[in-house]
């Protein structure tokens, strides 16, 4: 680093920075731009993408979308701290979290990103020189990692959240009154009601109790989004991830209730009929009817396009017949939301229909009391509270007028409608389990002495906590990023899977590096660190494989222009 930058990194202070983080930001941009051209030519032919090309090519395409998706990132905490300045609301506490966020992202973004432990991705891999990349890298992206991620920095920001109560936001999170009065009630509600109880449900593996799930009723929780004239509150998603990251903070099973219900309200408004709609609608909203997602199952996980269940046509009704599996909480729903094979004559996923198929509810001793089905528990390691099922199908009956939107072929498409949102959730309830980590790595530095000290006051321990609380503020700005793209109508497949991707990794590395802190004790069961660790890890596979999200990412930004 010359002299003259290391004086301006010297001189920061919080008015300056969206400066050089925009100058830093337009050479990034030219970076993304240039990559992009050399994996699109990698993986095309004849002006085409191949999928053969493109598979080949998976480390660089992956690579490809973690970029895009630390772009995003970057130019988020740009917007998030123009907004927060033009409202007078930018504190020393919002400027810590934007320079060292910024700084640490484009240290990585030329250094190596970090798709998973072990696999990097780094401006080399794509086929740019050294020189290119030198070339690339402007005298602002110096600059801005200069003042950036620093020890002062990072000392600065843990004193000033150290002693701060641990359920208190970590910043200023940039939304309205009404979104943050909506953060109140549901932080009282999981403070209060679910908190001092989530450990001992997941050591149990016992259900979420039934009060809860009535108190979430009573909260509006099932029909947040769900428009006013079907009964539910309907509200954006901007306030579905408010409510979700609360819920998840204090445990995922109890934050993940309503994605059920998000999942089976979307799936019936954008492709039920009419008479759907008023029959399903304002029961899911109330809590009355407790869906569940039939989907997955043995042998296909995200190959949606072979699945084998099939729903064949007799009289009025259909007969469905084969194995799902990791089926959540099949037991205790009223609904499933069924996809199966209608037409085994038509490959792929023309042949696909959707199902919306009434059950009985069960229980552990009779999980499911329906003619023509049956099933038995897979226990693991995490994510407890609703249970996870396989089921098999052998001619349980589901009356035609319940094949959504009453034709037959459409129940692929009508299912690639709710990814946006289910995808935008699954980003809020990382956010509220890496919040979750926090708190408690957080309050465990502080109480365990060691050397006649906190934790808290070793460099290494403090440093964790700051990046925790850095990336959590990137993750949480991405996701409402998509989800007010959500809001606006707009396409966001992209948008919610970046926020999906990085929001599963920054939990994990918020539970691992929270658990580190706890020592010996974090291994130990009692601690609900333990509990978190396990909950944090499947973040990065259901809704959508870390592998398969960047699949999906990369595709689409190379589609993009042709």
């Amino acid at each position: 680093m010359n002299v003259e930058v290391a004086a301006l990194a010297k001189a920061a202070t919080k008015n300056d920075v969206l400066e050089p983080a925009r100058a830093a930001f337009s050479a990034v941009e030219k970076l993304y731009a240039e990559i992009r051209k050399l994996v699109r030519a990698k993986v095309s032919c004849d002006g085409k993408i191949s999928s053969a090309l493109f598979e080949a090519a998976q480390h660089e395409a992956h690579g490809l979308a973690w970029l895009a998706t630390y772009v995003e990132s970057i130019r988020e905490m740009i917007a998030y701290a123009e907004r927060l300045q033009a409202e007078g609301r930018y504190g020393e506490t919002e400027d810590l979290l934007t320079r060292i966020g910024i700084g640490e992202y484009l240290s990585q973004i030329f250094g190596g990103i970090p798709m998973n432990q072990g696999e990097f991705v780094r401006p080399e891999d794509f086929g740019l020189s050294a020189q290119a990349v030198a070339a690339l890298r402007a005298d602002a992206v110096t600059q801005m990692i200069a003042m950036g991620n620093t020890s002062d920095n990072r000392a600065r920001l843990v004193s000033l959240i150290a002693n701060q109560d641990s359920a208190a936001m970590i910043g200023d999170p940039g939304l309205d009154d009404t979104m943050e009065s909506i953060r109140d009630e549901m932080r009282k509600f999981s403070d209060g009601e679910v908190a001092p109880y989530a450990h001992e449900w997941h050591l149990a593996n016992a259900y979420i109790p039934i009060e809860i799930i009535e108190g979430l009723s009573a909260l509006g929780v099932f029909g947040l989004t769900i428009p006013e004239e079907y009964g539910g509150m309907g509200l954006d998603k901007i306030a579905m991830c408010v409510v979700t990251e609360e819920l998840s903070r204090t445990y995922i099973g109890v934050g993940s209730l309503g994605t059920r219900s998000e999942i089976a309200a979307e799936l019936i408004l954008c492709g039920g009929t009419d008479e759907q709609k008023q029959e399903f609608l304002p029961k899911i909203a109330s809590g009355e009817i407790l869906p569940t997602a039939v989907f997955t199952e043995p042998n296909t996980g995200s190959d949606l396009a072979s699945l084998r269940t099939r729903a064949v046509k007799d009289g009025d009704s259909y007969k469905i017949i084969g194995n799902k599996t990791w089926i959540t909480h099949p037991v205790r729903a009223d609904l499933m939301t069924i996809l199966a094979r209608t037409n085994p004559n038509e490959p792929g996923y023309k042949g696909l229909s959707m199902f919306l198929a009434r059950k009985p509810r069960g229980s552990d001793e009779n999980p499911f009391p329906a003619q023509g089905m049956s099933g038995g528990e897979i226990e693991v390691l995490g994510y407890r509270g609703m249970k996870e099922y396989e089921i098999a199908f052998d001619g349980f009956d589901v009356p035609a007028t319940n094949l959504l939107g009453g034709a037959e072929g459409q129940g692929f498409k009508q299912l690639m409608q709710t990814f946006e949102s289910a995808r935008i959730q699954t980003a809020a309830r990382a956010v509220g389990v890496a919040q979750c980590a926090l708190e408690l790595g957080l309050r465990y530095a502080n109480e365990r002495i060691q050397f006649c000290k906190p934790l808290l006051k070793f460099p290494r321990v403090a440093d964790k906590i700051a990046i925790m609380a850095v990336e959590i503020h990137i993750a949480r700005q991405l996701t409402y990023f998509s989800a007010r793209a959500k809001d606006a109508d707009k396409r966001c497949d992209v948008e919610a899977g970046m926020a999906k991707l990085l929001g599963a990794r920054i939990a994990w590395a918020a539970a691992d590096n929270a658990l580190q802190i706890h020592g010996g004790n974090g291994f130990a069961l009692e601690y609900a660190i333990s509990r978190v660790l396990c909950d944090a890890r499947i973040l990065n596979i259901f809704e959508g494989a870390a592998e398969i999200q960047a699949q999906v990412i990369a595709r689409r930004l190379l589609e993009e222009g042709n």
